[in-house]
């Protein structure tokens, strides 16, 4: 089992995260927490990842608040220093898997708020080896997808009325405009699918086939 730890951040600073060990020398994850806070949910994924051989850390943005309705979530997001988590917790969970835990390659994913800052550590953050995002697009002045530089792959909804098709397709041609290679794909269900947590959303067969790929897209590009 994992267990709740504290990193430094560039700034001297320290972030509570979850810590789910793969073992010595095993790739890394910085894993995002969606706008709820970093629920079991996200911990569960945590374990997942480490029982596939890949240690996660997974930031808690929020320092213990959690929501519990999504007026209260969409309060705690908008009030997050994107450019601060981004360039602070979410760079000294990379640090802390790398110079602490050994680990040599490193990714990042998240969902919901966490796959838009799983892009914007893509352009933001530098020496990552994959990418990650579940159905979460940042604002284009914040992160321009274009200069993503770690292999990327996205997972969306066709029913997701945040993280439109139309955002996505937008997302897809600016990116292979700039001659990147995003590996997207598209699943008929809503938003948050892939939360077994909330049945009024969840597809289990959506789920199961976004986690497949993101373990075959993982083992490929952090071995």
């Amino acid at each position: 089992m994992g267990q709740m730890i504290d990193f430094e951040r560039p700034d001297g600073a320290l972030t509570p995260g979850y810590l789910a060990s793969a073992g010595e020398g095993s790739p890394g994850m910085i894993l995002i927490q969606e706008w709820w806070g970093l629920k079991p949910h996200i911990k569960d994924i945590a374990e997942r990842l480490a029982s596939a051989g890949i240690t996660a850390l997974a930031p808690d943005l929020f320092r213990g608040r959690i929501a519990s309705d999504a007026d209260e979530a969409s309060h705690l997001m908008n009030g997050l220093d994107f450019a601060d988590a981004t360039t602070q917790d979410l760079q000294g969970a990379l640090n802390h898997l790398r110079d602490q835990l050994g680990c040599g390659a490193v990714g990042v994913m998240g969902y919901c708020m966490g796959g838009a800052l799983t892009i914007a550590a893509g352009v933001h953050i530098r020496d990552l080896q994959a990418a990650v995002c579940y159905y979460g697009i940042p604002p284009a002045e914040f992160a321009d997808p274009a200069k993503i530089a770690a292999p990327f792959l996205g997972h969306f909804a066709t029913r997701d009325d945040w993280c439109t098709p139309e955002k996505v397709d937008a997302l897809q041609a600016r990116m292979k405009g700039a001659g990147k290679q995003p590996v997207i794909h598209r699943y008929v269900a809503d938003h948050a699918f892939s939360n077994s947590t909330r049945p009024e959303v969840y597809d289990k067969a959506a789920a199961d086939l976004a986690w497949t790929r993101t373990l075959d897209f993982l083992h490929h590009h952090l071995a």
